[in-house]
C-alpha cells in the first residue's frame, strides 16, 4: 500500500499468544515461521520481534522477513530502571536485541525497528494492577525517580550509541502505569514514548488526550482495544496483572470501549510517522483458540484498512 500518511502497520507475536510465558511451555503455540506467514497473509507491513530467536536469528531472520515483504517494528525489554544492578544485568540482553536489529537491517526497506523499553514493576504492583492511579503512594519515591533517570539514561545511551532510538512502553503492573508516572519519565529524561492505548486505558489514562498533549514525543504506537468491565472485575477480585491476558481484556479492534475510529483519525491528523503495532495479547489454551487469534489479526488489519491505514 502507499505511505503518503507515513504510518506502517505491524503486528506482534503476542497477538497470537506467542510470548515469553507460552513459548516452549504450551505445545499449541505456532512456530515462528507460521506466525510470519500469518502476519504477511493478513496484510501487515511488519512484525515485532517477540522473544529473541523465536522468529529466527541473524541473517536468517532478515531473509524470512524479506521473503514475506515484512519489516521489523521493534522488540520489547523490561528493566528495573531505578535499580542500577538490574540495569547492568540487563545490558547483555539489550545488546543481543540490538545485534538482531543490526543483522536484519540490510534486508529491510521499512522504518528502523525501535528498542521498546519498559519498566519491570514489582510484585506488589503486579499483584494490584491499576495501583498507579488508585494508590499513588505505591509508586516510586523521589530518590527512586532520581535513580530511575540515571538508569534510563544508561539504556538510552546504549541504544543511541548503536544507532537506535528507543521508545518507552507503559505497562500495567509497572511503575509506568498512570499518566502522571509516564509524564514524570518524560519530564526527567529525553526518552520518547510508545503510545500504548490499552495499558494507558487500564492505567486510568486517556490515550487520545495523551496523543494531543505529547505528539512531539510519540515515536511509536501500540494499538489495543480494551473491555474495561473485564479489568474492573480483575481489580475488584484482587487478581494479578496476568489475569488481564487470561481473561482476554483486549478484544478485536472496534469491539471494546476505546474509540479506535477517532484515535486513528487524530493520529493521522497529528502527522505521526512510523510504526503502529496492533496488539491483542492473550493466553490461548487450545488449538482452536490459537486459530481464532490468527483470524482476529486478519480482521484487525481489515478494520484498520477501512479507516485508511
Amino acid at each position: 500500500m502507499s505511505h503518503e500518511n507515513g504510518i506502517y502497520v505491524a503486528n506482534a507475536p503476542v497477538s497470537y499468544g506467542a510470548f515469553e510465558v507460552t513459548i516452549g511451555s504450551d505445545p499449541n503455540v505456532p512456530d515462528g515461521v507460521a506466525i510470519l506467514d500469518a502476519v504477511a497473509a493478513a496484510g501487515y507491513e511488519g512484525i515485532d520481534l517477540g522473544p529473541v530467536g523465536y522468529l529466527g536469528r541473524g541473517a536468517e531472520l532478515g531473509q524470512r522477513l524479506a521473503d514475506r515483504g515484512l519489516g521489523l517494528s521493534g522488540a520489547y525489554l523490561e528493566f528495573t530502571f531505578h535499580d542500577a544492578d538490574n540495569v547492568s544485568a540487563m545490558m547483555p540482553e539489550l545488546d543481543e536485541l540490538l545485534d538482531t536489529f543490526d543483522a536484519v537491517q540490510p534486508f529491510l526497506g521499512t522504518p528502523t525497528p525501535r528498542p521498546t523499553i519498559a519498566d519491570a514493576g514489582s510484585a506488589a504492583r503486579h499483584g494490584a494492577p491499576g495501583s498507579g492511579v488508585r494508590n499513588p503512594s505505591s509508586g516510586l519515591t523521589d530518590q527512586q525517580w532520581d535513580e530511575f533517570a540515571i538508569g534510563m539514561n544508561r539504556v538510552l545511551e546504549r541504544c543511541r550509541t548503536r544507532g537506535y532510538e528507543p521508545t518507552l512502553h507503559c505497562e500495567t503492573g509497572s511503575f509506568l502505569e498512570a499518566t502522571s508516572e509516564l509524564e514524570k519519565a518524560l519530564e526527567i529524561t529525553d526518552v520518547n514514548i510508545c503510545l500504548e492505548t490499552g495499558h494507558q486505558l487500564l492505567g486510568g489514562g486517556d490515550p487520545i488526550d495523551f496523543l494531543h498533549t505529547w505528539t512531539h514525543r510519540i515515536n511509536q504506537v501500540h494499538l489495543k482495544d480494551v473491555t474495561m468491565s473485564i479489568f474492573d472485575d480483575i481489580v475488584r477480585n484482587g487478581e494479578s496483572s496476568s489475569a488481564i491476558w487470561a481473561n482476554e481484556a483486549f478484544p478485536r479492534l472496534g469491539d471494546g470501549d476505546f474509540d479506535v475510529v477517532r484515535f486513528v483519525a487524530d493520529l493521522r491528523a497529528s502527522g505521526f510517522e512510523g510504526w503502529l503495532v496492533v496488539e491483542q495479547d492473550s493466553f490461548p489454551t487450545s488449538t482452536a483458540r490459537f486459530a481464532q487469534a490468527i483470524d482476529d489479526q486478519r480482521l484487525n488489519r481489515a478494520y484498520l484498512a477501512s479507516l485508511g491505514l
